[in-house]
């Protein structure tokens, strides 16, 4: 007979049900409580790729997302400077106030670059193992089908802008000078979060990443405890009642898997012993995975050391990957960037490779920071195709945001953070979330689908005396 905790009988090892706790079939178990429902939507279509051809050039991406973003510039243009002509590159009149959109292409010296290799100045050689790549020599250059300039004025700072932001500028060609003088830039206009549904029963959504399976140095008893508080295993009867049983999924933001170095050792070349040590994170893994979704709807995104392609999007994990997880329904894997609605609530984010390419790139400091350039700029992942990689889309950029969601999320980050966002332009405001590592916080966060506020709670396996 399992033990009884907290007043509800625990789970069995990995296919175990109880109150909050459902089996492989989806039949709800018997119980006086029972986890709440919520309704899903997915749009991970637009990151589903349905063609996988690697011969594109770049170019294309760049060009779909300037005329993508074209018409909303122009259109914001005429609102803010109706007084002001829009013009091409070549077009810029000599003496004339004008507008210009374009793609910001960001010169810097520190960049690294395939022939940093040979390079003779060995000041700017050891500054390439640094982590941000910007100085005060950066300069900013704007470019459009036609041509491209460079941008002066002390309206423009360098270091808040990165290659591949798409932008208009109003200002003047001066005559007998270089470049074009800005005194003000604007940025697409998002179309606002829809109404948020009408206020019903407290339900939550659980986030998570960075589980860092297979880390030696790590604290699996973390991880352990997480699983148990979501699968009612964990805290009494009054907390399970009141918090666990109301969330109604969990996302896991990237970053299950400390390191895939180990599966390429798990060949049939190598003895079974050899083999099993190696499968032996992926193995756990999985055992996580399942026990989570015998009692809750998991969606389950690829991060950067996780088994997928390594350019955005990524697409979904394989499915062999997880033999015990994919018997259930409740086990969803999901594309990286994931978008959804639950409930009414739209929420969009990402295991965090794109906010942490921008952070190289740019003098945002923090994950809010480049969290909120990203949602102002209307651009999921401005630095692909340049130092982000991403698939070479030819007709489209799939990364272009058109509708600012009621929630944004980054996962994978050094910090937990949260606040709301609002463009000024009416509608509600969204709610920014940075998801810490687990390993480094221990944390979990909880969002009410009802207030949008963020609960973080954290889970320590040691306690210091």
């Amino acid at each position: 007979m399992p033990a009884a905790v907290g007043g509800l009988e625990s789970a069995q090892p990995l296919r175990g049900v109880t109150e909050l706790t459902i089996p492989p079939d989806g039949t709800a178990a018997p119980g006086p409580e029972t986890r709440l429902a919520a309704e899903y939507i997915s749009h991970d279509d637009q990151w589903q790729l349905q063609e996988k051809d690697h011969t594109n050039q770049y170019a294309h991406i760049y060009f779909a997302r300037l005329q993508r973003m074209r018409p909303r510039l122009v259109k914001r243009c005429r609102q803010d400077w109706p007084q002001l002509k829009v013009v091409s590159i070549l077009a810029v009149p000599e003496g004339a106030e004008v507008v210009v959109i374009g793609t910001v292409y960001k010169d810097m010296k520190l960049k690294p670059s395939i022939l940093d290799e040979y390079v003779k100045d060995r000041a700017v050689g050891q500054l390439l193992g640094h982590t941000r790549f910007t100085s005060p020599e950066d300069t900013i250059i704007l470019e459009d089908e036609s041509a491209r300039m460079p941008l002066t004025g002390d309206a423009l700072t360098p270091g808040s802008f990165v290659t591949g932001v798409v932008m208009a500028v109003r200002g003047t060609a001066v005559p007998g000078a270089e470049g074009f003088h800005v005194q003000s830039c604007c940025f697409a206009v998002l179309d606002p979060p829809k109404a948020m549904p009408k206020p019903g029963d407290d339900k939550y959504v659980a986030f998570v990443s960075g589980l860092g399976v297979g880390d030696e140095g790590g604290d699996p008893l973390r991880l352990a405890l997480i699983v148990d508080y979501l699968t009612a295993q964990l805290g009494s009867a009054a907390e399970q009642s009141s918090i666990a049983s109301k969330v109604v999924r969990l996302i896991i933001a990237g970053g299950l898997m400390h390191s895939t170095d180990s599966l390429s050792q798990a060949t049939t070349h190598v003895k079974p012993r050899q083999q099993a040590a190696a499968l032996a994170p992926l193995r756990e893994t999985d055992m996580c995975l399942t026990e989570l979704a015998g009692a809750m709807h998991i969606d389950v995104m690829a991060g950067a050391a996780d088994p997928s392609n390594h350019s955005l999007p990524q697409q979904p994990l394989h499915r062999c990957l997880f033999p015990g997880a994919s018997a259930y329904p409740t086990f969803h894997r999901v594309t990286n960037p994931h978008e959804f609605t639950i409930d009414g609530v739209h929420m969009l984010g990402t295991s965090g490779q794109n906010v942490d390419d921008v952070a190289k790139y740019s003098s945002h400091e923090d994950g809010l920071q480049l969290l909120g350039a990203c949602l102002e700029w209307a651009h999921l992942a401005p630095t692909g195709p340049d130092t982000l990689t991403v698939y070479p889309f030819k007709n489209s950029d799939p990364f272009v945001l058109n509708q600012a969601p009621h929630v944004m999320f980054v996962g994978n980050q050094a910090k937990f953070q949260t606040s709301l966002f609002g463009s000024g332009r009416g509608g509600p405001p969204t709610r920014l979330v940075c998801i810490p590592n687990l390993k480094s916080s221990g944390m979990l966060i909880l969002l009410n689908l009802r207030t949008l506020d963020v609960h973080p709670i954290q889970f320590e396996s040691q306690m210091e005396l």
